[in-house]
C-alpha cells in the first residue's frame, strides 16, 4: 500500500474498462462542493463504512491521493463495494504495520473518502483514486474480519469567525509555505492544485493541506488529524512546518556548498560528492576513521586475546575514535592497533611429531652429521612424548658452511612449523629485540613481535642467528634482553616496549647459531642445549658436493645434467687441494666458477661436445692451480706439527724451534702468539730446561743458547693452552739433536709434566684427517671425549692418550724419562 502525490480525477475504470456511471474528476470535486455547501454532511455521509488501511500515513480531508492495494482480499473487497453502490470508504491508519489487520490495531480517528476511480491491474495490485472528504471516529466496530465495519460519528467543522489571533496563525502558515517553496519548487504545484479547490484563507483547510506537505512522522500526522480545535491544531501544524523549514535549510546550504565545491574537473563526480555531503550532514557516512575502526573491530573478533590485550584494545580503540584523521597522534594510534591485530593471540599451528617424516627431512638436506642429527631426533621424540617441543632452546655451534641455518630449516619442516630467522650479529641496540617505546618518532615493535607478524602463529620455530657476534654500547645490552625472550621461565609473559600487553613465547621453539661459545653471553648458555657441527670429512664433502651442491647449482645456471658432469675424483681433488675449510661454502663457490665457465663455453660455442666432463685432467682449467699442496707433518730437528682449533674449524701448526746463538741464555717467541699462549712456552721452557737430563740430552744446554721460537702464518693471531706438549717436544728436539716422529699433538702442559684437557677434540681429528695426518696424541682426560665421537671421525687414526710428558717423549723420540736423583724414591714413580 503506498500513498503518492495528489493528482486531478481521471475516468473512472473498473477492471481497466471505463464505468458506465463514475463522473470526471471534475464533477466530482465540484458534486462534493455542492455537497458540502447545500446540505449538512450527516445527511449525506454513510453512517456505518467498510475500512480500509493505511500503513504508511494517515490522509486528511480535501485531498484526492492514489492508492495502492496488493492481495485478492482487498480486490475482493471493493468488488463487494461496488456491487452494493457503495462510493464511501472509511480510511484509518494502523498502529503497527507488521501487525495483523484488526481492529485493535487501527487508530480511532480516520478520514472518510468517496472512490473517484478504481482500477484493477493483473499482478500490479488494485488501484484506486480517492478524494478524502471529512473526519471521522469509530464508535464501535460491526465486525473484526476483513472486511470491517464500523459506525461514524462525524464531527462538523465549525464556522470561525474572523479575529487577529486566527488570521496571525493562518498568516504565519502562509509565509512559512512560501519560505519552503524557495527551497523545494516541488510544493509549488500542489500549492496551485489546493487554491484552484478551496480558499487559502480557510483555517482548517490550510491546516489539513500544510500538515499533508510535511514529511513528519506518522505519529506526528496522526495526532494531527486526531486535533480537532482549530488553534491546537494550527500549532501543531506551524511546529511541523518549521521543522519541515529547517530540513530544507539544510539540505539548501548542502547543495551550495558542493555547488563552490566543485569545478570543472570535479563535475563528473557532483553526484558522488552530493551523495556524501548529504550522508555527512546526516551522519549516515562511514568516514574513513569509522572504516578503520570497524576493520580492527573485525580483526579482534578472529583472535583470543589476553584479559591485558583486550583492555589495551578498548582503551585504544576509544580513543581512536575521538581523534581527527589528520592528527600525528591518530597514525600513532593506528600503527598500533594494527600491530596488536595483527599478532597470533591464541593461534597455532598443528604439529607434526613422525620421527620417519623428520629423519627423512633432515637427510634430505644434509649428508654426514649423523650424531647431530640423532641429538635432533631424540629431541623430537620428547616433543612427541610431551605433546610439546616449544619453551626450548637449541644452540648450534660450528664453524660457517657447516649447515646450521638450513638444519633449523629442516627440523622447521620436520615439525610442519612455520621458520623465521633473522641475525643479531653487530646488534648493539636493545630496542631491536623488545621494540620502542611509543613515545618515539617512527617507533616500531622488536623483532620477536615482527617475526610472529610474519609467520602468523604462535607457535614457529624461530632462529636467532650470530649470537656469539651481539654487540653492547651505551643504547643498551640486546643479549641481556635476549634473556627474557629466550628463558622458558620468564617468556610466558614476555612484554614488548611498543606492545607494552604480555605475549606468551613459551610455544615458540628458539634455535641460537654461533661459531664458537667464547664469545657467547654466559647466562645464554645456561639456558640452551648445546649442539655442536664441527665440520665434514673429506668423504663427506664430497657426497654434499655431488648430491645437493652440484645438482642444485646446475639448476641455478640454467644447465642440465647431460651438459656437464663432474668426475668423483675430481670432487676429491677439489675437496682436499681447494677447500679444505670445515664446511662447504668453499666448496660451493668452486662449483659456481665451475659452471660459470662451462656456460660460457657452451653459449660461445667453444665447446661442442656434450657432456663435458670435469675430470683430475681438466680441472685446474676452470678453477685454477690448488690452493694446498699435500705436504703432510714437516720433520726435523726443532720441528713438531701441533692441532689447534679455530672458529672456523681445526687446523695444524707447525711449530719451529732454533738456536739462534750462544752468546746468552733466552727464549724469543714470534708468530702473533697470545697471552696464554706466550705462557704455555714459558712453561714448556721451564720444564724442559728443568728436565733435559731425565730425558738424556746435556743438562746444560740451553744454558748460553738464545732459543727462537716461530708459529708460521704470522698474520693469524693465535692464543690457547693447548699447544704446551707441542712447545715442549720442539724444544726436546734441539735439546737431543733429533727429529720427533710423524705424528701430531694437542694438550696443555704444566710445570710437573702433566697433560691437561682441552677443548675442540672433534676438529681437532678431523684437521688431521685432512692433512692427511694417521698419528696423534692427545691428553688422557680427552679419551671419554674422543669415544663418544662418530666412528667416522675416528676412522683411519690412531690415537694415543698422553697423562704425562714423559708418555709424549716415550712416542716422540722412543726415550724413557730417568728418575730424578736427588730423591730416593719418586712421587711419580718411573715407566
Amino acid at each position: 500500500m503506498t500513498d503518492h502525490d495528489v493528482v486531478d480525477p481521471e475516468i473512472v475504470e473498473q477492471d481497466g474498462q471505463p464505468s458506465a456511471e463514475g463522473p470526471t474528476g471534475e464533477a466530482a470535486a465540484g458534486e462534493a462542493a455542492r455537497e458540502a455547501s447545500l446540505v449538512r454532511a450527516d445527511e449525506v455521509l454513510p453512517p456505518q463504512l467498510t475500512i480500509l488501511p493505511l500503513s504508511n500515513r494517515p490522509l486528511f480531508p480535501g485531498l484526492v491521493v492514489p492508492l495502492v492495494y496488493e492481495g485478492e482480499e482487498m480486490a475482493q473487497v471493493l468488488r463487494d463495494l461496488a456491487e452494493h453502490h457503495e462510493r464511501y470508504i472509511g480510511l484509518v491508519l494502523v498502529r503497527d504495520e507488521n501487525a495483523p489487520y484488526e481492529p485493535k490495531n487501527l487508530y480511532e480517528v480516520g478520514v472518510v473518502a468517496r472512490v473517484a476511480k478504481a482500477v484493477e491491474i493483473q499482478n500490479h495490485g488494485l488501484h484506486l483514486v480517492v478524494e478524502c472528504i471529512r473526519r471521522f471516529r469509530i464508535e464501535r466496530f460491526l465486525t473484526s474480519q476483513n472486511p470491517i465495519r464500523v459506525v461514524a460519528r462525524y464531527r462538523p467543522e465549525t464556522s470561525y469567525e474572523d479575529n487577529v489571533e486566527l488570521r496571525a496563525y493562518t498568516v504565519a502558515i502562509i509565509n512559512t509555505i512560501k519560505e519552503l517553496l524557495k527551497h523545494n519548487p516541488l510544493y509549488e504545484e500542489e500549492l496551485r492544485m489546493f487554491a484552484s479547490r478551496f480558499n487559502v484563507e480557510e483555517p482548517n483547510r490550510l491546516a489539513d493541506f500544510a500538515a499533508s506537505l510535511t514529511t513528519a512522522s506518522r505519529e506526528d500526522l496522526q495526532d494531527i488529524l486526531e486535533t480537532y480545535p482549530i488553534f491546537d491544531r494550527l500549532k501543531k501544524v506551524i511546529t511541523l512546518l518549521n521543522r519541515e523549514l529547517n530540513v530544507s535549510k539544510v539540505q539548501t546550504r548542502i547543495r551550495e556548498n558542493i555547488d563552490e565545491r566543485v569545478s570543472e574537473q570535479q563535475r563528473r563526480f557532483f553526484l558522488q560528492e552530493q551523495l556524501r555531503e548529504i550522508q555527512r550532514e546526516l551522519g549516515l557516512n562511514e568516514d574513513p576513521r569509522e572504516k578503520e575502526i570497524a576493520s580492527f573491530r573485525e580483526r579482534a573478533g578472529k583472535l583470543k586475546f589476553s584479559d591485558e590485550a583486550g583492555r589495551a584494545f578498548e582503551e585504544e580503540l576509544n580513543k581512536l575514535a575521538t581523534l581527527d584523521t589528520s592528527s600525528p597522534e591518530y597514525a600513532v594510534s593506528r600503527n598500533y592497533l594494527d600491530w596488536l591485530t595483527s599478532l597470533p593471540w591464541g593461534r597455532t599451528c598443528r604439529e607434526r611429531y613422525n620421527l620417519k617424516v623428520a629423519a627423512r627431512s633432515l637427510n634430505k638436506h644434509h649428508s654426514g652429521l649423523e650424531d647431530v642429527k640423532d641429538r635432533i631426533l631424540e629431541f623430537i621424540a620428547v616433543g612427541a612424548r610431551k605433546k610439546q617441543v616449544g619453551g626450548s632452546i637449541i644452540l648450534f655451534v660450528g664453524p660457517p658452511g657447516v649447515g646450521k641455518t638450513s638444519l633449523g630449516r629442516a627440523i622447521a619442516d620436520a615439525l610442519a612449523r612455520p621458520f623465521y630467522r633473522f641475525s643479531v650479529g653487530g646488534m648493539r641496540d636493545e630496542a631491536e629485540i623488545k621494540g620502542h617505546r611509543r613515545t618515539y618518532i617512527g617507533a616500531m615493535p622488536g623483532k620477536i613481535v615482527q617475526a610472529l607478524k610474519r609467520v602468523g602463529v604462535a607457535n614457529p620455530v624461530i632462529m636467532i642467528d650470530e649470537v656469539d657476534k651481539i654487540g653492547t654500547d651505551f643504547r643498551g645490552d640486546p643479549a641481556s634482553a635476549l634473556l627474557e625472550v629466550l628463558d622458558p621461565e620468564q617468556n610466558s609473559d614476555f612484554m614488548d616496549h611498543y606492545l607494552d600487553v604480555r605475549f606468551d613465547l613459551s610455544k615458540v621453539l628458539f634455535l641460537l647459531t654461533a661459531n664458537q661459545l667464547d664469545t657467547v653471553p654466559e647466562p645464554l648458555l645456561d639456558r640452551a642445549e648445546i649442539i655442536r657441527l664441527p665440520g665434514y670429512i673429506s668423504s663427506e664433502k664430497v657426497e654434499i658436493g655431488r648430491r645437493h651442491l652440484w645438482p642444485h647449482q646446475l639448476k641455478e645456471h640454467g644447465l642440465m645434467a647431460g651438459d656437464v658432469t663432474i668426475t668423483k675424483a675430481a670432487m676429491l681433488h677439489l675437496v682436499e687441494d681447494y677447500a679444505r675449510e670445515p664446511g662447504v661454502r668453499k666448496l660451493e663457490h668452486l662449483i659456481k666458477k665451475i659452471l660459470r665457465k662451462v656456460a660460457r663455453h657452451l653459449v660461445d660455442g667453444e665447446e661442442t661436445r656434450k657432456p663435458v666432463r670435469i675430470g683430475v685432467h681438466n680441472l685446474e682449467e676452470y678453477v685454477g692451480k690448488p690452493r694446498f699442496r699435500e705436504e703432510g707433518i714437516k720433520q726435523g730437528v726443532g720441528l713438531c706439527t701441533g692441532l689447534a682449533w679455530t672458529a672456523l674449524g681445526g687446523t695444524t701448526l707447525t711449530l719451529e724451534a732454533t738456536v739462534a746463538h750462544r752468546d746468552r741464555r733466552g727464549l724469543k717467541l714470534t708468530g702473533q702468539l697470545g697471552k696464554v699462549m706466550q705462557e704455555s712456552a714459558e712453561i714448556a721452557y721451564s720444564y724442559i730446561t728443568a728436565n733435559l737430563e731425565r730425558f738424556g740430552a746435556s743438562a746444560g744446554f740451553y744454558d748460553d743458547a738464545f732459543v727462537h721460537m716461530h708459529v708460521p702464518e704470522g698474520a693469524v693471531p693465535k692464543d690457547g693452552p693447548s699447544a704446551g706438549i707441542t712447545m715442549a717436544t720442539a724444544l726436546l728436539s734441539l735439546a737431543l739433536d733429533r727429529a720427533p716422529a710423524r705424528i701430531a699433538m694437542t694438550g696443555e702442559l704444566t710445570l710437573t709434566g702433566d697433560v691437561l684437557a682441552i677443548g675442540g677434540e672433534r676438529e681437532k681429528l678431523l684437521a688431521a684427517r685432512r692433512m692427511g695426518i694417521d698419528e696423534v696424541i692427545l691428553p688422557a682426560a680427552n679419551k671419554v671425549d674422543v669415544d663418544e665421537l662418530p666412528q667416522s671421525v675416528r676412522d683411519g687414526l690412531t690415537i694415543h692418550y698422553a697423562k704425562h710428558y714423559r708418555d709424549v717423549a716415550r712416542l716422540m723420540f722412543g726415550i724413557r724419562m730417568k728418575p730424578l736423583r736427588r730423591r730416593k724414591q719418586d712421587s711419580r714413580g718411573d715407566d
